[in-house]
């Protein structure tokens, strides 16, 4: 049985007490969540891991990195070293997306050493393999799709994201309506650029039904993706991306039909006055399925600090219903990010779920900023450290400049405004 007909037959499994128990809900509420199909719990049958995540409303915001080898830099050693990296400062699932170097022994390792749920983009490995075998990227067919589809579910991996919105309607839309940016998924991309190759409809769509029988057997999540998503702000909430949101709320809708969990991909580079939008369009077009939004970034002009844009857009997209935030580096435009790209990344997002949480009224998160207002109240610098969303940076600040007296900061000093109110209580 997949999580959905567990829930559907209202059968409380461990993996349900388990999830229950750490977002402080009851089990009968989760499983009516994954019945309606708002809430998923990104888990293959064959895949133990000691930190899996459930994910929609109700729920904590969770936060995935992506990790994985480019064309230019396809070093195992590195992403390993992401991994560790991403799941030490609490990414709740990494996504490997590979596309250079031994792609399945890159994602074999990292399903061997994640804690935490992963999820793939199986195009990625029928183009590499398409470019190793036929010497052209688009020489794959709709078989290796499903076989590569079939195998990586075999190995375990979570969640796959499927661009299967990208169709021969989707495209012409698209067409007729001038872009900025034009199409800057590279999933998306590979897939329309197959499909004028071919002069076939998209395999993940026409085959849908085969993509289905694949995930249920081994209680894969889908996760549509969003392929026509903006990469401009001056692109986004347009037909094409809302004409691809259509199709994927059908097909989620098909989804559960044959007990498979679905989540929605979306954007993507939004201005703050979309995002509520967004959002809302979302939830009613694809019936409240958890969403899963790249950012968004709010605005164009920040390379190089681009997890700070995305940071500001996800915080708003999740206070207002968004699930699950991909995570973005301050490399995102310019180049394959670094172990540091990926610290710093994950902790932006973190910041982004946990000030939505807060607005969520999630009482964890709540407790949390208490625990921590209440050591700054003591002057108690070990346990706001501890308690801090990046304690190793919080550390270094500290010791690196040391004030006169031990109870305050080098801000303020003996003046601290804190300490001053101690013998003045109002």
């Amino acid at each position: 049985m997949t999580q959905l007909e567990y829930a559907k037959n209202n059968i409380v499994t461990p993996l349900i007490k388990k999830i229950a128990q750490e977002e402080a809900i009851s089990p009968k509420r989760i499983l009516s969540l994954i019945k309606e199909g708002k809430v998923v719990i990104p888990l293959n049958k064959g895949h133990k891991v000691e930190k899996p995540c459930g994910i929609g409303l109700g729920l904590r915001t969770k936060i995935n990195a992506n990790i994985g080898t480019s064309t230019d830099k396809s070093l195992l050693r590195e992403e390993l070293k992401k991994l560790e990296i991403a799941l030490k400062y609490g990414a709740d699932s990494v996504m490997d997306l590979s596309v250079g170097g031994d792609v399945g022994r890159i994602r074999r390792e990292i399903l061997k050493r994640s804690n935490v749920p992963v999820g793939t983009v199986p195009v990625y490995e029928a183009t590499v393999s398409a470019e190793e075998k036929k010497k052209d990227f688009l020489k794959f067919t709709s078989v290796d799709v499903l076989n590569i589809l079939e195998e990586q579910a075999r190995e375990g991996v979570d969640f796959f994201t499927i661009h299967a919105g990208v169709t021969k309607k989707s495209l012409g839309i698209l067409g007729k309506h001038k872009r900025f940016l034009g199409i800057v998924s590279r999933g998306g991309s590979i897939l329309a650029n197959w499909m004028g190759y071919h002069k076939r409809e998209n395999p993940f769509f026409e085959y849908f039904d085969k993509v289905l029988e694949i995930a249920y057997k081994y209680d894969v999540t889908l996760s549509l993706g969003d392929g026509l998503r903006p990469g401009s702000i001056l692109d986004a909430t347009d037909e094409a991306q809302i004409s691809e949101l259509k199709v994927l709320g059908l097909l989620a809708s098909r989804a559960k039909r044959k007990n498979v969990q679905v989540m929605i991909e979306g954007p993507g580079h939004v201005p703050l006055d979309q995002i509520k939008k967004n959002v809302l369009l979302e939830k009613k077009i694809c019936h409240q399925a958890p969403f899963y939004v790249l950012g968004p970034l709010v605005t164009d002009i920040a390379a190089g600090y681009d997890h700070i844009s995305a940071a500001i857009g996800g915080a708003l997209a999740a206070s207002i219903g968004a699930d699950f935030l991909c995570f973005v580096t301050p490399a995102e435009h310019l180049r394959h990010p670094t172990v540091s790209d990926v610290r710093e990344g994950v902790i932006a997002a973190k910041i982004a779920a946990h000030a939505a949480d807060i607005a969520k009224n999630i009482k964890s998160a709540i407790e949390q900023d208490k625990k921590i207002s209440l050591s700054r109240l003591k002057r108690n610098w070990k346990e706001q450290i501890k308690l801090s969303v990046d304690p190793d940076k919080a550390r270094l600040y500290r010791n690196s400049s040391k004030p006169r007296l031990s109870d305050v900061c080098t801000m303020c000093g003996r003046y601290c405004s804190i300490k001053l109110m101690e013998k003045h209580k109002v």
